[in-house]
């Protein structure tokens, strides 16, 4: 565990390990990690916006001989192909995985139910804003499956989702990546992505604490 904190912490100084001791197989590495923080299920701590940043900052510097739009590519379709997987587990395991008791301590029956009515609250637009949340877009594929939700209409969400999260962070890591400042205090950087990235659970959280005081006095 210790490893992987300093791997997200110090991550633009161990992709340049990676890009010197692997070279073009750079992109197949990092095609990996990306497809199986969210099509393993079971791996949401593994490097995500943080990753895309570093990798394309990288590609930003003439020396490293990386390309940005292998980039571009690259993590885009790692994301919908891990999220495609994660869905298809979701679809075809998911009532059978959350009954064993390992997993179930990932995703339960309640958990299931609750991600239900969420779904069912909120619609579709809840795969495109979970792809920008670190831990929770690794099981949102797999509980919108379990919530019975079509692939249809979870790849037309998915797509706007993964597509607005490639362009910004690889976008963000390309053009301001290499800033001295940025250089400088990269791992602060990283920590300020993380936390900007889990706004949006922080403020669901909140709202749900608050709102069942409400929600109890209506019942």
């Amino acid at each position: 565990m210790s490893f992987l904190v300093d791997f997200v912490l110090h991550i633009d100084q161990h992709l340049v390990t990676i890009v010197n001791s692997f070279g073009i197989w750079t992109y197949f590495i990092l095609f990996a990690i990306i497809f199986v923080e969210t099509g393993a299920v079971i791996l949401p701590f593994l490097p995500g916006d943080s990753l895309l940043f570093a990798a394309c900052a990288l590609a930003a510097n003439p020396s490293y001989g990386l390309h940005i739009w292998s980039f571009v590519i690259l993590f885009l379709v790692a994301a919908l192909a891990g999220d495609s997987l994660n869905f298809l587990i979701g679809h075809s395991l998911g009532e059978a995985l959350t009954r064993t008791s390992w997993f179930g301590r990932l995703i339960n029956q309640k958990q299931l139910a609750k991600s239900e009515k969420f779904f069912e609250k909120h619609g579709g637009i809840t795969v495109t804003i979970a792809r920008f949340m670190p831990i929770i877009r690794t099981f949102v594929p797999f509980v919108a499956a379990s919530s019975r939700m079509e692939y249809r209409q979870f790849i037309r969400y998915n797509v706007i989702g993964c597509i607005l999260w490639v362009v910004l962070c690889c976008g963000g890591g390309y053009y301001f990546g290499n800033i001295p400042f940025v250089k400088e205090h990269f791992s602060m950087v990283v920590i300020g992505i993380i936390l900007v990235s889990l706004i949006p659970a922080v403020f669901s959280a909140v709202k749900a604490r608050f709102s069942h005081p409400a929600e109890e006095e209506e019942n």
